[in-house]
């Protein structure tokens, strides 16, 4: 899960003082200090960590006092800020807690509703519209009128987008959150809108507690030092990110850009320190080779496709000799499924019998799937000629056949990352030996990367044809096939 940074949650009718919360093992944040004047919210009970009864009562009555509205709106955003503040202190249990009153106890009245909704059929006219306002307000549950009360708040979007962070977290034990789930994955997706948000370019000028955030949520290639992010800040180097104006220090999303010649195959190679820098100017190849979501709490909320757009188009007027748009991408759920399929004796079923025979000769196993599942079991095979030569040829046919023909439902490729880009309009164009040797790389894939490429003429029928389950792929996946 990604790292933390919490602003304070003041109204907004205040100065803003900000500030980080430190981040502990279970994302407790620290009770703020340093708030003055008219923008201190005075915490009048110290709450157990775990929340239990009589701290659920008394923390209930100061959410009642919130949706009351009493001493106006800014009072009400006082209150709705001090119970962030209250939730803060909370441990996964007091927060389990919490999240379950708001979904038991704030929901929707529904007898109000079908009693009102029954109303529509015998009344007309300005009676009509009168039914239909009071029947929309009655369907806006008071636990979304809460939420909503933190858009007024200075980091109160932030929170919310923590809030959801948990919530994802929590409710894969606790299903009674799945309405409140939901309710607040609908507020974020209207709130984060496209048109609300900002593209900037990161860079090794950019402030020191951005370029943090950038290694702390970086979840493709780890950023392994201050070298290796200036590094990937190079002048032959891009790095863009969206923002939102409730979240202005925050990133969204970002993706990371070589600008190379040709098509790159080995990400080590990619981000390889030593290696002198290129001249951006002459480079005719983008290569996107890390997009990271940076806000756990919004997932779901889709900002990839319009970014990878976008970065394109700045990209096009920065760089006017770039013709080719592709990604270094890498394979997560490969080695889960190709475990699966060797565990059935499945596997050899897709191969030729000529790799099969060489797989079992050099295992010195008569079965086809044992032999690949002994084989890729020595974590030091790349470094064997004789392993590798058996290995190439059926993995890189496997490999295609997983992006290219397994699904996870009709019309979705079960590889994730496939899914997000040939949604987005890519190809899959060629899939790269040995192209990430990171620990991660080897367990995730087996060292396999793959590339897409965004030909920017196919982009819309490819998304169309892909919506209609068929896989824009090039002829060497096809033939691989």
């Amino acid at each position: 899960m990604a790292k933390i940074m919490a602003n304070e949650l003041i109204p907004q009718t205040d100065e803003l003082t900000s500030g980080f919360f430190s981040q502990t093992g279970n994302r407790i944040a620290r009770a703020l200090r340093g708030l003055t004047g008219a923008a201190r919210i005075a915490l009048t009970r110290t709450l157990r960590p775990n929340l239990p009864d009589d701290d659920l009562n008394w923390l209930r009555t100061r959410i009642d006092i919130c949706l009351a509205v009493r001493g106006g709106e800014v009072s009400a955003r006082e209150v709705a800020a001090e119970i962030g503040r209250y939730y803060l202190m909370l441990n996964d249990t007091g927060r389990q807690r919490f999240l379950n009153m708001l979904a038991v106890r704030y929901g929707v009245d529904h007898a109000a509703v079908r009693n009102k909704a029954q109303e529509l059929a015998i009344v007309s006219g300005d009676a009509l519209i009168g039914v239909e306002d009071a029947l929309r307000d009655l369907l806006e549950s008071p636990r979304l009128r809460l939420l909503k009360r933190f858009n007024g708040i200075a980091g109160g979007v932030k929170f919310l987008v923590d809030l959801r962070a948990d919530l994802l977290r929590l409710s894969r034990k606790d299903a009674q959150l799945a309405p409140l789930g939901r309710e607040l994955r609908a507020l974020l997706a209207s709130w984060f809108d496209a048109g609300f948000l900002e593209l900037r370019i990161i860079d090794w000028y950019s402030p020191a507690a951005l370029l943090e955030k950038l290694i702390a949520y970086e979840a493709v290639h780890e950023i392994r030092s201050w070298s290796d992010l200036k590094n990937r800040l190079d002048s032959d180097r891009r790095c863009f990110a969206f923002f939102h104006p409730a979240m202005p220090e925050e990133p969204l999303i970002f993706v990371e850009v070589a600008l190379v010649n040709g098509m790159a195959g080995n990400v080590q190679n990619l981000l390889d320190e030593s290696t002198p820098s290129s001249n951006a100017e002459e480079a005719d190849t983008a290569i996107f080779y890390s997009i990271s979501n940076a806000q756990a709490g919004l997932a779901g909320v889709s900002f990839g496709e319009l970014l990878i757009k976008q970065v394109v188009a700045e990209l096009q007027v920065e760089f006017p000799r770039l013709k080719t748009f592709a990604t270094l991408s890498p394979i997560p759920g490969f080695a889960a499924w190709l475990s699966e399929i060797c565990a059935s004796d499945q596997a050899g079923t897709l191969l030729p019998v000529a790799e099969t025979m060489q797989l079992m000769a050099v295992a010195g196993l008569d079965q086809a799937d044992k032999a690949l599942q002994m084989l890729l079991a020595d974590k030091f095979w790349p470094n064997d000629p004789r392993k590798t030569m058996a290995l190439r040829a059926p993995m890189m046919r496997l490999c295609a056949h997983y992006l290219f023909r397994e699904r996870s439902g009709a019309n979705r490729a079960k590889d994730p990352v496939a899914h997000f880009h040939l949604s987005n309009g890519a190809r899959i164009e060629r899939i790269n030996w040995l192209g990430d040797q990171s620990d991660k790389g080897m367990t995730q894939s087996h060292g396999m990367m793959v590339n897409y490429l965004y030909k920017l003429g196919d982009v819309e029928k490819n998304y169309e044809r892909y919506t209609g389950g068929h896989v824009a792929a090039s002829p060497v996946i096809r033939d691989l096939c």
